[in-house]
Order: C-alpha cells, then sequence, then structure tokens
C-alpha cells in the first residue's frame, strides 16, 4: 500500500482551514490511519478546530488500545468534540468553530470509514469511482427529500451549509461505512474544496489517468484551482 497528500489554501484565503493525516505505520491498535478535517470558523479558528481534532484523535488512539475498533474510534470522536466545546468556552474568539471529519483505516482487505459533515471518500475500482460517504448538508437532505436534483446540487448556494460538524453540538454521531478492497482499489479522501469545485466523472478521469498517488493528489489540486480554487483543496490518495 502505498499513499499520498496535499493541502493548499484557497484563493484569496488568508489561513488553510483544512489538516490531513496520512500514517501508513501504525496508530495504536490501527495498522494505518488517514484523516481530512476542513475546519470552520473563519478567523474564529476553523484551522484551529481542523487540526486539534486530527491530533487529539492519533493521540487518543495511541493511548487508548484493547477495544473494538468501531468503539474505540467512536470514543476518539466523542473526547475530541468535547476539547473542542471546552476551548470553545474558553476563548471567546472561537465561539462557533468547528470541522468536519472523514477517518479512513485499511485492516487486512477491508477499509473502514468514519464520517462526519461534508468532506468525502471516494473507491475507485476498475475504472470507476464511487462516493462511499453521505454528505451531511442541507443540499444532501433536499436530494434525498426529492426537492432539488443531484445533477443540481454542486451549484446550489446553500452547498456549503453543513448539518453535522465536531464542536457544533454537544454530542455528534459519525457514520461507518465498511468497503471489501480488491488487489486495484485506490482511495480518495478530500476536502469539499476539491468535490465542490469538479464533478464526480472528473474526479474519476483524473485517478484513471494518474495511476501514482502524488501525481492523481497533485493533478486534484490542480484541478480544483484552473476551476475557481474557492476553498481550501485537500486530497489524500490511497492505493491498495
Amino acid at each position: 500500500m502505498i499513499a499520498y497528500a496535499v493541502s493548499r489554501m484557497g484563493v484569496n484565503r488568508e489561513v488553510n482551514q483544512d489538516s490531513m493525516l496520512c500514517k501508513l505505520t501504525p496508530v495504536g491498535d490501527l495498522p494505518d490511519l488517514f484523516i481530512v478535517a476542513d475546519g470552520m470558523g473563519g478567523y474564529n479558528g476553523g484551522d484551529v478546530a481542523s487540526r486539534y481534532t486530527i491530533d487529539n484523535i492519533q493521540d487518543y488512539l495511541i493511548n487508548n488500545t484493547g477495544g473494538t475498533l468501531i468503539s474505540t474510534i467512536k470514543e476518539a470522536i466523542a473526547a475530541t468534540n468535547l476539547g473542542l466545546r471546552k476551548k470553545a468556552s474558553e476563548q471567546p474568539k472561537l465561539k462557533g468553530f468547528g470541522t468536519t471529519l472523514v477517518l479512513a483505516t485499511v485492516i487486512d482487505n477491508t477499509l473502514h470509514v468514519a464520517n462526519i459533515g461534508d468532506s468525502r471518500l471516494y473507491v475507485n475500482e476498475d475504472g470507476h469511482i464511487r462516493q462511499i460517504t453521505e454528505d451531511h448538508s442541507l443540499v444532501e437532505a433536499m436530494v434525498k427529500k426529492g426537492e432539488l436534483d443531484r445533477s443540481e446540487a454542486r451549484f446550489n448556494p446553500h452547498k456549503n451549509m453543513i448539518t453535522r460538524a465536531l464542536g457544533s453540538e454537544p454530542s455528534v454521531e459519525a457514520d461507518f461505512f465498511e468497503v471489501e478492497l480488491t488487489a486495484d482499489s485506490r482511495i480518495l479522501l478530500c476536502s469539499d474544496g476539491v468535490s465542490n469545485m469538479m464533478d464526480d466523472s472528473i474526479i474519476e478521469n483524473i485517478m484513471n489517468d494518474n495511476k501514482d498517488p502524488e501525481k492523481t493528489c497533485k493533478a486534484l489540486i490542480d484541478t480544483a484551482k484552473e476551476n475557481g480554487g474557492r476553498d481550501d483543496m485537500t486530497a489524500v490518495v490511497i492505493n491498495i
């Protein structure tokens, strides 16, 4: 397994509010760990929220071993959510900050995923991508209710309104997914600064045209920037 990660600040941004982790070595009981977190809060510390989330989850997993995979990740997320809210209560300038989270680990031939917010995870197999995570966003809720066609979702003015985030409520639930992988599986974790800047078909083409994780990441970021780069852009690509 090989992997690569890239994060770039959006055009006209003064700080990158995205954070990422790309570890091919053990983290506690996990053989590897990949995370993308997209902070919210602007000058109120979106970058603080995303970085704290990455660091705190990693530290929790290192220091709390022996439990089941899902229970340990749930506990790490709960502890991180509590920590974020404590920070906000102690520092008024951080009020309203928070972050998305998409977390993945590959154990044997199984991909385990946890998701909060609208950062995404895709799997590419046989030249086709499929989105594994489901966005926790107002637009996604409208699509599910039949109030909005999915083809129009990316251009909806409410696209960035998320309905679930770390730090925003006293407790938060992550969605969990398991995917059986094949020898040619490729995995993409990305912030919405990438996925909002191109159709899934473009992401698929880029992944098919660039088999190397480093080249894939850079091509995704370059395309997002060429298409406007309005938000911070982060991509993590893993080849099994």
